[in-house]
């Protein structure tokens, strides 16, 4: 196997549960991992822990497969474990059904020699004695390589950061680039470790840019730090950061709490309608431009301008409207979709602009009930903030792309934001326009996200969210701001009910 070698000394079973987990948070489905080495050496231990990590169950039964040849783990991700020291042929592996799940899951195979040529594995693991433990070298072809070094990169940031020996599991791979894990440490609270690695190599689809300049997300984890450092400063309950590594993408931050904003399913509308009192408060403060980092950086606050607007809104064109009418958009069309849009986004840069956290609804606001006032609220997907329409941020919340926020729950959202405006400033009228402006763009961008999401990057579940977009854009719609918009969706056909569904 062309590749790279890693080295790995285990002095104890606490060390080889530990390589489980590293090895754990690497792996993906069509995986193939050859675990070798005398008698005793370890094997099964390893392989129970790569298990136990994927299982996120320190408790799972996970017996040897020695008799049974074969043990199937229905988790995150598929597990097939198997030990092939008792196969009389190699051509009984086709008995065992390996060539039927070796690309839905992850094989875990002890004694894979006796297999003949008949797999191959991209990673392999050779357990031997060393000293008073034993060591693993482990070869990985380039690709599986890179994730492995990433993985093990994670650990001595860990290390470095004062948690030797965490446990590491799963938490969460998000619609982006990021991946979130818990962090367990004996003795200490847990914690989340984000890693974020900075935005390289991507397409350029516009002026020699990539689409996430234009829309203005986070390029690095340095964005992150300076708004949730510059919430807390004010007052609100984002993340504190325990440790960082910004070249790496590493952060270490505190654990919010996993309170939801729904129960069985349904929304829960005291929390609702104090998350939307909370962003009144919010935006009566003064932000800066520019957010401290660290001593030697800080995170210039981008602005959420008709460039990334418009960014945002073509994605309705150039992926849903393919998949919904499979065709393409003409010219003609993207010319009438841009001018209706641009006039609406004259109508935003006059309406009130503050601080806008951009991705604010429940998944990523924690309901604290064992705090009091804003800080029941912990602010965890920050990083993408930008200066904008100050209502964004409630159609955000009210237009809630994940669950079914009944009219009249969304109506008392606004009412508790209008209730907690005490600037005489405010017009409620001004924030009813902007309101209804703001969640058109965010859902019809969703529009196409999600198609995107489904059929770019392999994530079909996101398609099931878009019969409430549509009905969000509807409602939406009709404002007497957006008659002309409206008249173009029905005239094209965009509300209309999705047919792949």
């Amino acid at each position: 196997m062309r590749g790279r070698e890693f080295i790995r000394h285990l002095e104890n079973d606490e060390a080889t549960a530990r390589l489980g987990d590293d090895i754990a948070a690497v792996l993906k489905p069509g995986d193939i991992v050859f675990l070798q080495g005398d008698l005793g050496m370890g094997k099964s231990a390893l392989a129970r822990a790569i298990i136990r990590a994927i299982a996120a169950d320190e408790t799972l039964e996970v017996p040897s497969p020695t008799y049974t040849l074969v043990q199937e783990y229905d988790l995150r991700i598929p597990v097939y474990h198997l030990d092939l020291y008792r196969l009389g042929d190699p051509e009984e592996l086709d008995e065992l059904g390996v060539d039927e799940v070796q690309h839905d899951g992850v094989l875990l195979i002890e004694w894979a020699e006796r297999a003949g040529e008949g797999l191959k594995a991209n990673i392999s693991i050779t357990l031997q004695e060393a000293g008073e433990g034993r060591e693993a070298k482990i070869t990985a072809r380039e690709d599986t390589s890179q994730r492995l070094a990433h993985s093990f990169a994670i650990r001595e940031f860990l290390h470095e950061s004062g948690r030797p020996g965490a446990v590491r599991r799963f938490l969460l791979g998000d619609a982006s680039i990021r991946a979130y894990e818990t962090i367990q440490t004996e003795g200490r609270e847990p914690a989340i470790l984000m890693d974020a690695p900075a935005r390289l190599d991507e397409p350029l689809v516009r002026d020699g840019k990539p689409y996430s300049q234009i829309a203005r997300l986070a390029q690095s984890v340095s964005a992150f730090v300076g708004i949730a450092n510059g919430l807390r400063a004010n007052g609100f309950s984002a993340p504190q950061i325990y440790a960082q590594s910004l070249d790496d993408g590493f952060l270490l931050i505190e654990h919010l709490g996993t309170g939801s904003f729904l129960e069985n399913g349904e929304p829960v509308a005291e929390r609702y309608e104090a998350a939307a009192a909370l962003l009144a408060r919010l935006h009566q403060k003064t932000w800066p431009n520019r957010f401290a980092v660290d001593e030697q950086r800080e995170h210039v606050l981008p602005p959420y301008d008709r460039q990334a607007l418009g960014m945002e809104i073509e994605l309705c064109l150039d992926w849903y409207l393919p998949y919904r009418f499979n065709r393409d958009v003409s010219g003609e069309e993207r010319q009438q979709f841009l001018a209706i849009w641009h006039r609406l986004f004259d109508r935003l840069a006059d309406a009130e602009q503050s601080l806008v956290l951009r991705d604010y609804h429940s998944p990523n606001i924690i309901w604290r009930a064992e705090q009091e006032g804003d800080a029941r609220l912990g602010l965890i997907d920050v990083q993408d903030a930008v200066r904008g329409p100050a209502a964004y941020d409630l159609a955000s919340l009210a237009f809630d792309a994940r669950v079914d926020i009944p009219l009249a729950l969304r109506q008392s959202m606004v009412d508790a934001y209008c209730a907690a405006r005490s600037d005489k400033a405010f017009v409620r009228a001004d924030l009813e326009e902007a309101f209804a402006l703001t969640a058109a763009q965010r859902n019809t961008k969703l529009l196409g996200t999600f198609v995107r999401l489904c059929r770019r990057d392999g994530k079909p579940g996101y398609l099931e969210h878009l019969p409430r977009i549509l009905a969000y854009l509807r409602e939406a719609l009709q404002h007497p701001a957006l008659v002309e918009l409206a008249d173009f969706y029905a005239t094209h056909r965009l509300l209309d009910e999705d047919e792949h569904d």
